[in-house]
């Protein structure tokens, strides 16, 4: 499947914005947080992945997986955060807002008491209502 022109996860973006990468995908900061810091992406670039996780192959499926255990050892050695969220949204009504296969691991906002909600898309993004933007 040819990828659309305006997938902005098709291609691997600078090379200082890869936090982490393996040969099927690579992390890098969301720009839109749901609980910044920490919120990172992990994106398969080099085919286009509809937003399916289930379109995705047990290659790409087991690079994503090696990542999500990297971006946790990373995380925590810089924000020791209590917990994470991981996680796929598929499709629009799941509250996808990208149409290419990515994985979002969060420090989740409890870790950061006192501090208030903020972000946007991301996970924070499948409740429609609670979306700030």
């Amino acid at each position: 499947m040819d990828p659309p022109l305006t997938c902005p996860f098709c291609n691997p973006p600078a090379e200082d914005e890869i936090i982490l990468a393996n040969d099927l995908c690579y992390a890098r900061y969301d720009k839109y947080p749901v609980s910044p810091p920490g919120h990172l992406l992990l994106i398969p670039p080099y085919r286009h992945i509809p937003p399916d996780f289930f379109a995705a192959t047990d290659a790409e499926h087991a690079a994503l997986l090696a990542l999500v255990r990297e971006a946790k050892t990373l995380l925590d050695e810089q924000f020791h955060p209590d917990g994470y969220n991981i996680g796929v949204n598929v499709r629009a009504a799941a509250g996808q807002t990208v149409m290419h296969l990515h994985v979002h691991v969060i420090p989740p906002l409890r870790w950061r008491r006192g501090r208030p909600p903020g972000g946007r898309g991301g996970q924070g993004g499948a409740v429609p209502e609670k979306r700030v933007y």
